[in-house]
Formats: C-alpha cells, sequence, structure tokens
C-alpha cells in the first residue's frame, strides 16, 4: 500500500498506509489526522480537508479542476499549494507523498 505523510496542525509526522482507490482525505479520516475534519464526506462542498501539498509533489497530481477551486476561494490561508484532500485518489505513483494538513482558524 502506499504511504501517504501527513504533518498535523501542531508538527506531528504520521506517515501512514493507504489503501489505492481511497482519497487521501479517508486516508486521514480513517486514521485520525489531526486537522482533517471533512465536514461533506468528500464531496468537494466544504473546504475542511485543505492541505498544503510538498511542491515536489504537486506535478503529480491530476489538475486541479473548476469546482475544487472554487472551494478552495473559502479555504483559510489558501496557497499556491493548497489542495482539497477529497480530490487526491491515492495510486502507487503517489507512495511517499507530503502534505500538511492547513489551519482551520
Amino acid at each position: 500500500m502506499p504511504r501517504i505523510i501527513y504533518i498535523e496542525p501542531d508538527g506531528t509526522r504520521r506517515e501512514l498506509e493507504v489503501q489505492v482507490g481511497y482519497s487521501v482525505m479517508e486516508g486521514a479520516t480513517i486514521n485520525g489526522v489531526e486537522g482533517i475534519e471533512a465536514e461533506c464526506g468528500g464531496a468537494c462542498s466544504c473546504a475542511t480537508c485543505h492541505a498544503y501539498i510538498d511542491e515536489t509533489w504537486l506535478s503529480k497530481l491530476q489538475e486541479i479542476d473548476g469546482m475544487e477551486d472554487a472551494m478552495l476561494e473559502s479555504a483559510v490561508e489558501r496557497k499556491s499549494n493548497s489542495r482539497l484532500t477529497c480530490q487526491i485518489q491515492v495510486s502507487e505513483e503517489l507512495d511517499g507523498l507530503v502534505l500538511t494538513v492547513a489551519p482551520a482558524y
């Protein structure tokens, strides 16, 4: 299984195995990653799974679509590497993906 590295808001680094086909958000919620609330359950209708993707991984992700981009407009502290983790599907190619959970305040 691919390993996804989540850095929680307090700086805790959690390296977790996430099943292929799950979203990065599902991997976080199943494993209790702090800061990934996923209030909409992965429907891309909130921004409570917002994270900053390590710059070296951005080119390996599917391009952001209009719906995700619009939802990120409501996110706290959006950056150029902001993504909604519900929109990132885990694949073998993402083994080692590093992301930092965005602040919720």
